[in-house]
């Protein structure tokens, strides 16, 4: 399968605000992209794992430390199936 590389500019000064490596902000926001379409339920936890470059499992229980559930239903399905 082919993949594709998304470039997004960002300053030196950034990186110093944040107290971050390259490396640490690159990571970071590989997974926060992956949490967010995960969250929208634009993609499956699978395919978000695998673009925050971690295995299904962890990316699973890494998002609770942002207050994402890993569950991808709404609040009013969960009262619907609870009124059954």
């Amino acid at each position: 399968m082919k993949e594709n590389m998304l470039h997004i500019p960002y300053s030196e000064d950034l990186l110093l605000s944040l107290k971050e490596s390259k490396e640490q902000f690159e990571q970071d926001a590989r997974f926060f992209l992956a949490i967010k379409l995960y969250e929208l339920g634009k993609i499956s936890s699978g395919k978000a794992a695998k673009l925050a470059g971690l295995g299904r499992a962890q990316f699973l229980l890494k998002l609770g430390q942002y207050q994402v559930s890993p569950f991808q239903v709404s609040i009013e399905e969960i009262l619907e199936e609870a009124d059954r």
